[in-house]
């Protein structure tokens, strides 16, 4: 049996969750709706407060499917009820981000501006010029658009400067050590 898979998934007041013919579900809450297309194998059941999912047999596919749908569905619904936020900062000399409208804008020490958007579904906030958050209610969205602001200028070994992960750790190299002795 498995470790995640057979744990039930709590739902929480105020978020609805429809499941539909072809294992389509639907969670809608004060975040927002989400739906997600889950493997027809997988039964998933739903009962007043707690939804369960089980898998037919104990086949390779199934086994693996098991605790992947059950995460999926339980990061749908944290996602429509407290909804998810990753922090980035921004670290080097004259290196800052600011929010003006709907669009980030950062100055990362290239000849040029980088802006990114607001989506439908992912809020961006700048409390201060050195760190930046972003928000939403589907997890695999709010990553995605954290690893692309972090690819534009991700943080380098020598000083530690770019875009890093609040929290992540940067490993440090020793620069050059001047010339060789002959």
């Amino acid at each position: 049996m498995s470790r995640i898979g057979k744990h039930p998934v709590t739902v929480p007041a105020g978020v609805e969750v429809k499941i539909e013919e072809g294992n389509c579900v639907t969670v809608k809450g004060p975040k927002g709706t989400l739906t997600q297309k889950f493997a027809p194998s997988m039964i998933i059941e739903h009962d007043g407060s707690v939804i369960t999912v089980k898998r037919p047999n104990d086949e390779k596919e199934n086994r693996s499917l098991h605790g992947l749908t059950r995460t999926l569905i339980n990061n749908m619904v944290v996602g429509v009820a407290e909804g998810y936020k990753k922090e980035l900062q921004v670290v080097g000399v004259g290196y800052r981000a600011q929010k003006q409208g709907n669009q980030l804008i950062m100055n990362l020490g290239f000849s040029h501006q980088v802006t990114f958007e607001d989506t439908d579904d992912i809020t961006i906030e700048v409390p201060n010029p050195n760190s930046i958050i972003i928000s939403g209610a589907d997890k695999q969205k709010v990553g995605q658009y954290a690893a692309e602001v972090r690819e534009t200028r991700p943080p380098e070994p020598y000083k530690g400067k770019g875009i890093r992960y609040a929290g992540e750790y940067v490993r440090h190299k020793e620069g050059k050590t001047g010339a060789k002795k002959k």
